[in-house]
Order: C-alpha cells, then sequence, then structure tokens
C-alpha cells in the first residue's frame, strides 16, 4: 500500500521548524502576497528560503500558496513574485486562479503546481482539465465523500496526486468561496483577508421591531449557529488509504506551533502504525484520541466524507473553542548544564509542573527549577509573553522539544 505524505501547515518560520522536526513529509506556507491567509504572520522571501532549506536539509518538501482568486490588479506584481519564488524552489505552487496559473507556468515551468481546493474540484474531468494544462495535483473540494474521491482516483491519470483534507477548520462556503467578510466587512476571504464572520455570536431580529434583538438560544456558551465543527479523520486512516488519496492535509496556517506539533505527531504515528500493522493502529487508537485533544479544537466531525454534499449533514457546532493545554515555548537550545533557551509564548513560573512533548510521542512531566531572563537574571514568573528565557528544568529537554502546561 502506497505510504500518503503528511501535509502539514506552516505560519511562520518557528512553526514550520516544529511541523517538520515532528513528522510532516511536507509543508505549505504562505508569502506576503497572493496567499489566502493575509492575517497569518505568512513568511518573507528571507524566512521563506530559510524554511526551504531547514526542511530539504531533512529531506520534508515544501509548497508555497499563491490561491487568491485574483482581480486586474494583483496581475501587475504576479510575475516579479513567481521570479523570486523560482530563485528558492519550493516544491510546488498551490494556485486555484487560472491567470495565476498562467504566469506560473510561465515564469517557473520547473516548479509543480498543485490546484487548491478554491478552485472547485468536484469531478474527475476537472482533474483531467487541470492535468492537461501541466498540474501535478489536484486538491480535492471539501464536499466531495470518500466513494466520491475514490470514484475520482479510478478515472483520472495514475500520475496525477489527490490531496484531500483531512483535519482542520471547515468552512460553511462551497469550498471556501464565501462572501460575508466581504458583506460585513469589506474584507475579501477569497483574497486572503477573512473576518470570519462564520464565528460570530448572532442573534434575531424581527422586521417590525427593529433594535430588538431575540436570543437564539443553543447552549450556556452562548449562540453560533454557522460556525462549523472541525474535522478529524484520525480514525477513519484506513478509509482515506482505501480511497487512494496521496497527500493527507492538515488545515491550520494560522494555528500556533503547539497545534502543529500536537496534530503533526498524532497523524504521523497514526499512519505510520497503520502502515506497519492495522492491529497496532486499532490498539493505539485512544493514544491517538487522547493526543489530538490536548490542542485547540472545537467539536469534531467526519465532515462530508461518509455523506454527499447535497444530504443533510449536520456539521455545525454549538461552541467556541476548547483548549485543553497552553504553549508555553519552544527549545531552541540546550547548553552544557541542561538549560534551556526558549522564546516564551505564556506565562509560567518557578515550582510549577509543565510537560515537555518530544517528537517520538512522548509527553515528559518536570517541574521548572529557575527561570532567567537573557541577561541571566533570575526571575520567579515569566509573565510576558516573547521573552528569551535561560529555564532549568528537572528533566532533559532537547531542541525544538516545546514546552506545555495541561489544563483542568
Amino acid at each position: 500500500m502506497k505510504k500518503p505524505e503528511l501535509l502539514v501547515p506552516a505560519g511562520s518560520l518557528e512553526v514550520l521548524k516544529t511541523a517538520v522536526v515532528f513528522g510532516a513529509d511536507a509543508v505549505y506556507i504562505g508569502g506576503e502576497a497572493y496567499s489566502l491567509r493575509a492575517k497569518a504572520k505568512n513568511f518573507s522571501m528571507e524566512d521563506m528560503g530559510r524554511g526551504i532549506a531547514f526542511a530539504h536539509a531533512r529531506g520534508v518538501k515544501v509548497y508555497v500558496t499563491a490561491n487568491i482568486l485574483a482581480h486586474n490588479a494583483d496581475l501587475a506584481g504576479a510575475e516579479q513574485y513567481f521570479q523570486e519564488l523560482r530563485e528558492l524552489r519550493p516544491d510546488g505552487l498551490i494556485i486555484a486562479d487560472p491567470g495565476i496559473f498562467r504566469i506560473a507556468r510561465r515564469v517557473c515551468p520547473e516548479i509543480e503546481i498543485h490546484i487548491s481546493t478554491q478552485a472547485n474540484n468536484t469531478n474527475y474531468e476537472t482533474y483531467r482539465f487541470w492535468h492537461e494544462l501541466g498540474a501535478t495535483r489536484v486538491v480535492s473540494a471539501r464536499e466531495l465523500s470518500l466513494a466520491e474521491i475514490k470514484e475520482l482516483r479510478a478515472n483520472i491519470p495514475p500520475e496525477l496526486e489527490i490531496e484531500t483534507f483531512i483535519h482542520g477548520a471547515m468552512c460553511i462556503s462551497y469550498s471556501g468561496r464565501c462572501l460575508l467578510s466581504n458583506y460585513f466587512t469589506g474584507r475579501d476571504a477569497n483574497q486572503g483577508a477573512c473576518t470570519h464572520p462564520c464565528r460570530w455570536k448572532y442573534a434575531l431580529m424581527e422586521e417590525t421591531r427593529p433594535g430588538e434583538y431575540l436570543p437564539v438560544f443553543e447552549n450556556e456558551r452562548g449562540t453560533y449557529i454557522f460556525n462549523s465543527k472541525d474535522l478529524c479523520m484520525v480514525e477513519h486512516i484506513p478509509d482515506l488509504m482505501d480511497a487512494g488519496i496521496d497527500s493527507f492535509k492538515i488545515e491550520g496556517r494560522m494555528k500556533t506551533a503547539l497545534y502543529v506539533a500536537t496534530v503533526a505527531r498524532t497523524y504521523r504515528k497514526a499512519i505510520d502504525d497503520y502502515l506497519e500493522s492495522p492491529e497496532k493502529y486499532a490498539k493505539n487508537m485512544d493514544w491517538y484520541r487522547s493526543q489530538i485533544g490536548e490542542c485547540t479544537y472545537r467539536e469534531f466531525t467526519t465532515g462530508f466524507f461518509y455523506h454527499r454534499a447535497d444530504e443533510t449533514t449536520q456539521i455545525y457546532g454549538n461552541s467556541t473553542y476548547i483548549r485543553e493545554s497552553t504553549y508555553l515555548g519552544i527549545v531552541e537550545k540546550v547548553d552544557a548544564d541542561g538549560a534551556c533557551y526558549i522564546e516564551q509564548r505564556n506565562k509560567f513560573s518557578v515550582g510549577e509542573t509543565i510537560e515537555i512533548m518530544k517528537p517520538d510521542g512522548r509527553n515528559v512531566e518536570v517541574q521548572v527549577r529557575s527561570i532567567a531572563d537573557e541577561e541571566g537574571n533570575p526571575m520567579e514568573s515569566a509573565p510576558h509573553p516573547k521573552q528569551k528565557l535561560r529555564v532549568m528544568l528537572s528533566g532533559i529537554a532537547e531542541p525544538y522539544d516545546l514546552l506545555r502546561r495541561a489544563e483542568g
């Protein structure tokens, strides 16, 4: 059975390194232009070059998203942008717009082009169309069932790859094509500036009673009538492989290093366990569930994989995020005394019990023995994020380990 690629998101150089170390076969990132995550940190050309070099040195591929739905004004700078990308040698470009596709093919024909889910790729004739134009991979629309994807696989050239989202946030709009943000705020989701109005809390107002807001009750957390549950397919790896999917894609270019490390590590182990032995995969199912439950998430769903998009499939959640662990920082280096150097992300204190999260699946409980700032001044606690700290722990940390605090 062919081993699928595990494709993990990264919104910054720190997160890219985390994704690589924690099990990604490939990472997808956005530059400062032409990407659908304008509010993510995104990558400068300098950081993109560093990230690609870091990944390639470890045998991991990097794909760059350029998947906006372009307007005329977007085209002028596209040629220069792709010329700059060509020098960095990413492994692929993720594109939705035919005009952007044409420019990329002309400027950097040696770089693979993958067709974004934004292009509404719902049938095998669409896949054949893109393949004939030179695309090497097509990302399936999120509205497809596994049965439809399996049918796609049987009706497209074997060398044309299928990439499919298997974990992360779901959009209420068809293949992510949404106008709500543009309508409410003037920020266009299809240009990368979505304000996520589907996550807002709404009330009901009757036409003849302006200003009188009627609550629409869901639960004690509030009313989130457009709020989709998150996709999670860790319990269905055999079905994903049977469908003939080449690349398992994780959503989340705006997520933290902790989220990316947790999800990447869990799916890495689940895929490898299943390929080694279906019995081992089944035996470790509780571990996969518990690990996925430790990162930031909404309620989970299998999306449309076991249904058709035109059938009644309730995927809406009734709450905002649940958070069961807090990201404290990533270990940048360790000195001869065993002290680890981190850039702090959340408050923690001397004497506190925290966890070292390791790429191999271990979570090591340790105590914070001491904290010092960059100048070596001792601190009882580290209340301000983004500080560079020297931390002594009661256990051994290594570069790229993550530090976290379990909540609840």
